[in-house]
C-alpha cells in the first residue's frame, strides 16, 4: 500500500503538469474539440449551379477544417422556400445564429424588427477594406448584414452571334427592339427569355429598371414619404409600358410559366437572342468543376455580352440598371454580447466576406466583390464580361429592396396579372397604393 500511494500521486502530478503544458501550447483546442461552439446557419444556395461545388468545398468545408472548435449546422435552401423558412423561423423566435440576408425588402422582417445585430461596431478599421457603397445603412437604418458583393438585378444578356447571323444589331432603342420581333418570330425564335414563374423575377429583374428609367428614385422617395402616390401618372405610365412589352410581342406570356432555372438551358441552346435576369445568372453558364462541362462553353462565351435594356420612350434616366448592395450574412441579435458564440459567429461572417472567398465568388460568377482590390486571372469570358459590366451603367432602386413585403407582394402579383391580361395598369396601381396605405397604418 505504501508503494501504490506515491505512484498514484506521481501519476496525478504528471497528468496535472501535462494539462498545464497542453494549455500553454494551445491545448484549449483539444478541450474545445470535445465541446465545440455550434452555429446554426441558414444559407441560400442554388444546388444546380456550377458554383455550388466550390461553395461547399472551398468555403464551408474549408472553414470547418480550419476551425475545429466551431461546428456548423448549415441548412441550404433556394428561392421561395428560403424566404418562407426565414419568415417561419422569425415568427417562431428560432432564428439561426448566422443567416443569409438581403439588404432590404426581401429580409425586411429581420431588419425592421431588429432580429439581427448591427455589424458596424464589429468592422472597426476593416471598414476601409470594403466599398462604401456596400456598407450603406440598410432597411432597418443600420448594417444588418455584411454584403458579399454588389448586385445589379437587371441585365440584358445578348447572344451576339445569333443576332449577327440574322443580320440584326444590338438594339439601341425600344423601337429598334420592337422592329426585330417579326424577323425573330419568323425564324421560330422568342425575343426575350425570362424565368418568371416566381413572381419576384419580373419585378426585380425588369420592372424595377423600368420604374427607375421612367419615374426615378426621387419619385419612389416621395411615394414613401406620402408626397406622391402609386396611382399618379409616372407609375401608371411605367405599368403601361410594361404591358406594351406583351402586346408588342417583345415578351411572350410563356415567360410567366417558365421556371427560374429552366431558362438557363433555353438561353444557352439559342431559343432567343436575349435574356433578362440579374448579374448572378452568369454563374449558371460557367464550367462546372465536377463535370468540366458548361452550359455555354468558354470558347462560345465570347459571343455573349451583358448590357441593359435599350432606351425607353420618355425615360428620364438613361443607361441604368436596378442595383443594390449585395446580399450577405447577418448575426442573430439574441447571441449574448461578448460571448464565445458571438466571436465564432463574427469569425464565420468575416470568412464568408474574406478576400479568399470573394475571389472564389468572382471566379464562379456568384457575386461581384464588395471588398476592394479582389481580382483573379482565372475568369472565364462571361465572368470577365460581368466585371466589365460594372462601371458602365448607373443604378436605380430595386423595388423589393425599398418597399416592404406587404407592398411589393401585391405589385409582384399585379405584374403577373398584367402579363396574363387579367388586370389593367390602373387596377394594379390602385392595389399597390392600397397596400402601401395599409402597411403605413401598421407603422403608427
Amino acid at each position: 500500500m505504501s508503494f501504490r500511494k506515491p505512484k498514484a500521486l506521481m501519476i496525478l502530478v504528471c497528468v496535472s503538469l501535462a494539462s498545464v503544458l497542453m494549455a500553454g501550447l494551445g491545448g484549449s483546442v483539444g478541450v474545445a474539440a470535445d465541446k465545440p461552439i455550434v452555429l446554426r446557419v441558414l444559407n441560400y444556395l442554388d444546388a444546380t449551379s456550377p458554383s455550388a461545388y466550390r461553395e461547399i468545398t472551398e468555403v464551408w468545408e474549408a472553414f470547418e477544417r480550419n476551425n475545429p472548435d466551431i461546428k456548423i449546422e448549415r441548412e441550404d435552401l433556394f428561392n421561395e422556400p428560403f424566404h418562407q423558412k426565414t419568415e417561419a423561423y422569425a415568427a417562431a423566435g428560432q432564428l439561426p445564429d448566422v443567416i443569409y440576408m438581403w439588404p432590404g425588402g426581401r429580409s425586411s422582417t429581420l431588419h425592421t424588427k431588429h432580429l439581427v445585430k448591427d455589424l458596424t461596431p464589429f468592422l472597426g478599421e476593416m471598414r476601409k477594406e470594403f466599398s462604401e457603397a456596400a456598407l450603406v445603412p440598410q432597411a432597418g437604418g443600420y448594417l444588418a448584414e455584411l454584403p458579399i458583393g454588389v448586385t445589379a438585378t437587371h441585365v440584358l444578356y445578348v447572344n451576339t452571334k445569333m443576332l449577327h447571323d440574322m443580320g440584326l444589331p444590338i438594339p439601341k432603342t425600344y423601337e429598334d427592339l420592337k422592329a426585330m420581333v417579326p424577323k425573330l418570330k419568323a425564324a421560330g425564335k422568342d425575343v426575350i427569355l425570362m424565368g418568371a414563374q416566381d413572381d419576384w423575377v419580373m419585378q426585380s429583374c425588369l420592372f424595377s429598371m423600368i420604374v427607375g428609367r421612367l419615374c426615378g428614385d426621387k419619385y419612389i422617395d416621395d411615394v414613401l414619404a406620402g408626397k406622391a402616390r402609386f396611382t399618379d401618372a409616372p407609375f401608371v405610365k411605367a405599368l403601361k409600358f410594361y404591358q406594351s412589352l406583351y402586346t408588342d410581342g417583345v415578351l411572350s406570356r410563356k415567360v410567366l410559366q417558365t421556371p427560374y432555372n429552366e431558362v438557363n438551358g433555353l438561353f444557352a441552346s439559342g431559343k432567343a437572342p436575349f435574356m433578362i435576369d440579374g448579374d448572378w445568372k452568369v454563374s449558371n453558364f460557367l464550367t462546372d468543376p465536377t463535370t468540366k462541362q458548361a452550359l455555354i462553353p468558354p470558347a462560345e462565351q465570347k459571343t455573349f455580352v451583358m448590357t441593359v435594356f435599350p432606351e425607353i420612350p420618355g425615360e428620364t434616366s438613361h443607361n441604368t440598371t436596378s442595383s443594390v448592395p449585395g446580399v450577405g450574412f447577418g448575426m442573430n441579435a439574441n447571441i449574448p454580447a461578448g460571448s464565445e458564440k458571438e466571436k465564432a459567429a463574427w469569425k464565420l461572417i468575416m470568412w464568408l466576406t474574406s478576400p479568399e472567398v470573394q475571389k472564389i465568388r468572382l471566379e464562379t460568377g456568384a457575386a461581384f466583390p464588395s471588398r476592394k482590390g479582389v481580382t483573379s486571372d482565372k475568369l472565364e469570358p462571361l465572368a470577365q464580361e460581368r466585371a466589365r459590366f460594372y462601371g458602365k451603367f448607373g443604378g436605380t432602386y430595386v423595388l423589393d429592396n425599398v418597399l416592404h413585403a406587404q407592398v411589393y407582394g401585391p405589385l409582384n402579383v399585379g405584374l403577373q396579372e398584367i402579363g396574363l391580361g387579367i388586370s389593367t395598369p390602373e387596377q394594379v396601381a390602385a392595389k399597390v397604393q392600397k397596400a402601401l396605405e395599409s402597411w403605413r397604418a401598421t407603422q403608427k
